[in-house]
């Protein structure tokens, strides 16, 4: 059975109003019956308000800000940057294609500058870096879900197993590919271009 939503609980699921609730009540380390003791309000009332089952009054939005020592604005303003990217597995999964030598799946929207960019990288078995395989940023993170993964910089190379994670902070190019004859897959998580 599905419930149905009010417009006003529609509108004003942006502002995750009982997150926010919650979130000041576990910073100040207060129990709802402690909460309740100072705003005079019951604990069932203050439950239902930080689980979104009841939308608050503005006097009772006022109390509970009173206790908090936050203002009203504290639950009314709308965050200037907001971005949720999600991909699903079936994105990852094979589409029966030959294999690609590197096949790069980004895993956030194509914004313009982006702070981070997040992508899945995977290496084709015994692959071997080429210029367009290399690590260019000066910063990054680099998780290895699968396979074996061989990172070259300036002669020394590497060679990190599935569960491996490198932090990289260079200005030497990095050239990666798969080490062994078995497919590698990544996490690379790298930062965006610099805003202006």
């Amino acid at each position: 059975m599905s419930k149905t939503v009010s417009y006003a609980q529609w509108s004003l699921e942006p502002y995750c109003i009982g997150l926010k609730l919650r979130s000041l009540r576990t910073q100040k380390r207060l129990t709802l019956s402690r909460l309740a003791a100072e705003t005079g309000l019951s604990t069932a009332l203050l439950s239902k308000l930080e689980t979104d089952r009841m939308i608050p009054t503005l006097p009772t939005l006022a109390t509970i800000s009173r206790v908090y020592g936050v203002g009203m604005s504290h639950f009314f303003s709308e965050p200037a940057r907001h971005m949720l990217s999600i991909t699903r597995k079936a994105h990852f999964e094979s589409d029966g294609r030959g294999e690609e030598p590197v096949k790069v799946t980004p895993l956030n929207t194509a914004d313009e500058n982006p702070q981070l960019v997040a992508q899945m990288i995977e290496f084709a078995p015994g692959g071997s870096a080429s210029a367009a395989d290399c690590f260019r940023e000066s910063a990054g993170v680099v998780y290895v879900l699968e396979g074996r993964l061989q990172l070259e910089a300036g002669g020394i190379q590497e060679v990190l197993e599935a569960g491996d994670c490198a932090c990289i902070e260079s200005e030497m190019a990095l050239a990666w590919s798969a080490a062994g004859k078995q497919r590698c897959r990544i996490l690379a998580v790298l930062p965006g271009k610099s805003r202006a």
